[in-house]
């Protein structure tokens, strides 16, 4: 992504920004505590951009993704059936989606309330399971929420019940649980780095645990190897940390969603700097939930009460932010917005658990049809 952004163009625009955050914000527990507000536009009656005109775009809305017939092709036959019957296509959609990663077009989806992660193959027009929904096999998951996919394609998973991270292949077989009940107190999320070699856990504590840090794995082996922060408001200390993201030169980024910011760390788990804090401005937070990072190293920060997410470079300069808040579905409109990720190309993707749906961005500087998340027919007929 470029990132020349216009930081002035943006404050011209800040006015649209109208996110009534009050100060019972801070007991991290509203959700509806900023009104809907306008930022974007659409272009010649397309899709919605952001930023909206008169400043240049760098997104458009791609597609959203409810369920399994926004990916998996459906029959000549059936759909010929359909036209003469008026019956509707078949799908089975989202119960309460939370985090979501990507690997080379396949997106995975952390279903809480049906006990799945569910995979999303565009390329292959294809759609399985991750996960025994009835919680009795090896790989079973009883809560799953974060997850994140390592460079190879291996799926990591956070299951907030069982207290284990579920280790499995990219085609959802099982390979192995991390940890386990006597390291978490309150399971949150798992990041990995892309070497697969390590990974970082959230344990997001409460209102009566001194336990809000990150647990720090081996992930090949299991082995703890040490934890970053604890409770508190200063420097390197969390209050009711969220969420990991590795940096494009392996710094950490970590929601500390009860202080209203992001916190920076090395590898090794030093603190190094943060921002954000709680407001209703631009570059403020009110409930910032996952957070993800792109090639440039810029830094995607989902937050559930603004319905949107902000774009800050690596050092945490705001760039711009993407979506509105909103009590009707549609392309870039939240409720409840929760997970993001960054893929290979670029894309966006973010989860609204409200709306249960997946909305996918694409930058504008890459072409339509193009890049990992296209159907192997369509990448064909492009030929």
């Amino acid at each position: 992504m470029n990132q020349e952004f216009s930081i002035h163009s943006l404050h011209k625009r800040a006015w649209a920004l109208t996110m009534g955050v009050v100060a019972v914000c801070a007991s991290f527990l509203l959700v509806g505590c900023a009104p809907p507000q306008k930022t974007t536009d659409r272009v010649a009656s397309g899709p919605p951009v952001y930023p909206g005109p008169p400043d240049e775009a760098r997104f458009v809305y791609e597609r959203t993704i409810h369920g399994s017939a926004d990916v998996v092709p459906e029959a000549e036959a059936n759909a010929f059936k359909r036209a003469l019957t008026g019956g509707s296509v078949t799908s089975e959609g989202l119960g309460k989606p939370y985090a979501v990663a990507t690997y080379r077009g396949r997106i995975f989806v952390s279903d809480s309330a049906e006990r799945f992660v569910k995979v999303f193959d565009v390329p292959q027009g294809r759609y399985y399971k991750i996960g025994d929904g009835d919680g009795d096999g090896e790989g079973a998951l009883a809560k799953p929420l974060g997850l994140d996919v390592d460079a190879s394609g291996t799926v990591y998973v956070a299951d907030a019940t069982a207290k284990t991270i579920v280790v499995y292949d990219q085609d959802g077989k099982f390979l192995r649980k991390i940890a386990g009940p006597k390291f978490f107190d309150r399971l949150s999320s798992v990041t990995v780095t892309p070497d697969g070699e390590r990974i970082f856990v959230v344990d997001i504590g409460g209102v009566s645990s001194e336990l809000h840090r990150v647990r720090v794995f081996n992930a090949r082996t299991g082995e703890h190897l040490f934890d970053i922060g604890k409770r508190g408001t200063g420097p390197g200390e969390f209050n009711l940390p969220r969420d990991v993201a590795v940096g494009k030169d392996g710094q950490l980024y970590v929601v500390d969603g009860g202080n209203f910011r992001v916190q920076i760390f090395d590898r090794d788990g030093k603190y190094m700097s943060s921002f954000g804090q709680v407001g209703k401005q631009l570059g403020n937070f009110a409930r910032p939930k996952e957070v993800a990072t792109d090639a440039e190293g810029n830094v995607y920060v989902a937050d559930s009460a603004f319905g949107n997410f902000q774009i800050f470079t690596a050092n945490g300069d705001l760039l711009m932010y993407v979506g509105d808040r909103s009590e009707q579905d549609g392309p870039g409109k939240y409720m409840l917005p929760s997970g993001i990720a960054v893929d290979e190309d670029g894309r966006v993707y973010f989860v609204d658990q409200w709306f249960k749906k997946v909305d996918v961005f694409r930058p504008v500087t890459l072409k339509a049809n193009t890049g990992y998340l296209v159907y192997m027919s369509k990448k064909s007929t492009a030929k």
